[in-house]
């Protein structure tokens, strides 16, 4: 009998019981491997850039979002069903799961035997991630329910939202949790000190931005703005806050801008910002995710090159810059661009060095054509204009939507992204591997400026801002700019340091901006005369975009209010 029984509690072979995952410091540290997978990448086939006014994306899925036309029965690309995988990670039902997955950590570590410095580190690294997937909540859709415990099938699921300070509150004590668990350094794709300090800098942030102060004066009477943003309290405490949390990561001593912050030349700071993310870590990054699809069949899986290269090198073109986005980047001596300006008769001269770092642009050194197009441009030179015949017709250059190579997947507004995308790659065949920065020291030192700028520090701010730009090879901010220029140049400044990098979402938002610049993309026509250098620039509108104020804040799936009675549903949905 004792041998029958035996035989039927063999153990199985291809998976683990759960309670031997907890008794197994392997085994737990990969089950929080896992949770890492849950958090954004944002190298996807879509990027959160289109969805402001500095990118456009070529599917027409995500229009809805562009004309404040989601609900709360069709949120496009944002729904965690939808085909496009892109945002899946960051949807409001995995979110929950990644959260469920944190509390299910906590709860069977506190019954564990395990203890020691690496169960210690671990469960640091879980505060920090159950933080980074309600800092996503929070940054979506204002205060959530805050969940944190890990729910069975016979508890009682309705919960009702906390109010936003709440759930900034929760995530504040999961980064302290954080990051008086973990190391001050150490491998960047885990979380360290540094990075709990980091991503508290930036809640601290969002949370001290007038979106999130101004008492719910964008919501015609929304009967719950506790729900949206603080309804009392100082916000200048709260811009106190944020600028401590940012400069106790400067404070810390172990991060550095790539390339340093002594004035570069226009080559060398060209290079340090191309250079800055063809790498497997440096000196800047405070948190890096690494994907590797080698076993991923999937065509959605990422791969920067292919989908955002140029047409003309079999790549996909999406997520061209915009005309309002290339008209950002200062000229090389600190003034603005204007087409009205001197500048205007050759654009693409004597700009800020990020836009060569950043923009593919008609006339950009770029890499060897594909064997198949390399007779058609030897030099590897990006052709987004069109050039004029003796008939006065007009050739589609390779890189355009009527181009000879592709005419299905070239840009509308007349430019490629640049930025990210290793030039010694053939993207047609190969998938870029280099990691997406999470967090980088560039952001934490913009943080500080913003909220320096905020509490009237503007000296302080100057100095840190300044970092930027000589790194950046652009020239000083003028000793005399203050106020409102001041800011306006620090807001400038954050577009294009951070450009494609899930932070203009959000800014255009929280400053409250977004009413003025989401508006109809503009892109350009450029058409090359015959037997002549003279080349003719035309601003052409490419996309219609609109504004509601109800998109300030995401809505609500359908399927959660249905199944919460609790829930409160955000303003204008």
């Amino acid at each position: 009998m004792s041998c029958s029984e035996d035989f039927l509690e063999v153990k199985p072979l291809g998976q683990y019981s759960d309670a031997a995952v907890w008794t197994d410091a392997a085994l737990v540290n990969a089950y929080v491997n896992d949770i890492y997978l849950g958090q954004q990448y944002g190298f996807q086939l879509e990027m959160l850039a289109s969805l402001s006014d500095i990118s456009m994306t070529k599917r027409a899925e995500v229009n809805p979002i562009l004309n404040s036309e989601i609900s709360p029965s069709y949120v496009s690309i944002l729904d965690p069903a939808h085909w496009l995988t892109s945002f899946r990670n960051i949807t409001w039902n995995n979110l929950y799961d990644n959260i469920r997955s944190c509390n299910v950590f906590f709860e069977r570590m506190a019954e564990s035997e395990l203890e020691g410095e690496e169960v210690d580190r671990l469960a640091g690294e879980v505060h920090y991630l159950r933080a980074n997937f309600y800092y996503w909540l929070m940054s979506f859709y204002g205060g959530v329910p805050i969940v944190d415990r890990a729910y069975g099938p016979d508890d009682d699921f309705m919960i009702a939202r906390n109010t936003f300070e709440e759930t900034v509150n929760f995530i504040v004590a999961d980064l302290d949790a954080a990051a008086a668990a973990l190391p001050l350094s150490g491998d960047k794709a885990r979380a360290t000190r540094g990075a709990a300090l980091a991503l508290k800098s930036r809640v601290l942030l969002y949370a001290a931005s007038d979106l999130f102060n101004s008492n719910a004066t964008w919501t015609d009477g929304y009967a719950n703005p506790e729900l949206i943003g603080y309804t009392g309290g100082s916000q200048t405490q709260r811009w106190q806050a944020a600028q401590d949390a940012a400069k106790a990561v400067i404070d810390l001593g172990v991060y550095n801008l790539y390339g340093g912050t002594s004035p570069a030349s226009p080559e060398e700071a060209r290079e340090n910002y191309i250079n800055l993310f063809l790498n497997n870590g440096n000196e800047e990054d405070i948190m890096i995710s690494f994907y590797d699809d080698i076993n991923d069949g999937d065509w959605q899986a990422p791969s920067p090159g292919r989908f955002y290269g140029p047409n003309g090198y079999h790549n996909w073109g999406n997520h061209t810059p915009t005309q309002q986005l290339v008209d950002s980047y200062e000229m090389i001596d600190g003034s603005e661009f204007s087409w009205n300006g001197p500048e205007a008769e050759n654009p693409y001269e004597n700009r800020d060095p990020r836009f060569y770092a950043s923009i593919l642009y008609d006339g950009a050194d770029w890499r060897q054509r594909p064997d198949d197009v390399i007779a058609a441009d030897p030099e590897g030179i990006v052709q987004t204009g069109y050039f004029e015949n003796a008939d006065g017709s007009f050739t589609a250059g390779l890189d355009t939507r009527q181009s000879p190579i592709e005419d299905w997947n070239g840009t509308y507004t007349g430019y490629y992204l640049r930025k990210f995308i290793d030039p010694s790659i053939d993207h047609q065949y190969e998938t870029q591997r280099l990691p997406w920065r999470q967090i980088r020291y560039a952001e934490v030192i913009l943080n500080y400026v913003e909220a320096s700028l905020e509490l009237g520090q503007e000296a302080e701010a100057k100095t840190y801002l300044n970092m930027i730009r000589n790194r950046a090879g652009m020239p000083e901010v003028p000793a005399g700019e203050s106020g409102e220029a001041l800011m306006d140049r620090y807001r400038n400044e954050r577009k294009v340091e951070l450009a494609y990098e899930q932070h203009r979402y959000f800014d255009i938002r929280r400053w409250m901006i977004a009413p003025q610049v989401i508006e109809n993309v503009e892109g350009i026509r450029i058409e090359h005369q015959y037997a002549s250098d003279d080349i003719d620039y035309e601003i052409i509108q490419v996309q219609n975009r609109n504004w509601q104020n109800k998109s300030y804040l995401l809505p609500i799936l359908l399927d959660e209010m249905n199944r919460n009675d609790l829930l409160i549903q955000n303003p204008g949905y």
